[in-house]
């Protein structure tokens, strides 16, 4: 009985930690590299739903961004579903959140002025520092030269692979309550074991 109420205890603690504290995921695909590769694990602080700009987070995108192109809230902005690249990112997201979970680097914040060149965020007017990013080159999914403001409480993503990444360019900004949490830690594989 005393190994049954041990293991049962335990259990409960660990399903309070993933649902509360930590909660560890995989990554899908590579739209993070080079900072995460595909299949490596790392884990994400849930306690945080207000990330800094340069934070890595875990989130829930709005409903139609797992859709080939994305979907943004408005017409004439990001990418439409034929496959055509506007000049301004999206900054309207379609109001709901979909099931489905992403991981790419907060950018820009509440309140920033933003718009992206040759892959590289210009945000109030200055550079991101991105020596972290792949080189996204100068097609037109690279370039929303267009100024777009992040609305109140949104936070506007981008994987680190620029050129291949589905992220806030076409389906919008994500609002802090789609937030799951901030990833601090990698853990597998065991050569990039480390804080991110």
């Amino acid at each position: 009985m005393e190994l049954v109420v041990t293991v049962a205890v335990a259990v409960g603690i660990a399903v309070l930690i993933q649902a509360f504290i930590v909660k560890p995921y995989r990554i899908p695909s590579g739209s993070m590299e080079p900072t995460l590769t595909i299949g490596q694990r790392i884990l994400a602080n849930r306690m945080i739903n207000h990330p800094s700009v340069g934070d890595v987070v875990v989130f829930h995108p709005p409903a139609g961004a797992d859709s080939p192109q994305g979907t943004c809230g408005v017409a004439d902005e990001g990418e439409s579903p034929s496959g055509q690249f506007f000049g301004r990112a999206c900054d309207v997201p379609t109001p709901t959140p979909s099931s489905e979970t992403f991981i790419k680097r907060v950018v820009a914040g509440p309140g920033d002025r933003i718009s992206i060149v040759d892959g590289h965020v210009i945000r109030n007017g200055v550079r991101e520092p991105d020596a972290y990013t792949n080189p996204c080159g100068d097609g037109p999914e690279c370039n929303f030269r267009q100024t777009i403001t992040i609305p109140p409480g949104d936070y506007f993503m981008m994987g680190d692979n620029r050129g291949l990444s589905d992220d806030s360019r076409y389906w919008g900004p994500v609002p802090d309550k789609w937030i799951i949490g901030v990833a601090f830690f990698t853990y597998w594989p065991p050569d990039r074991i480390g804080t991110l």
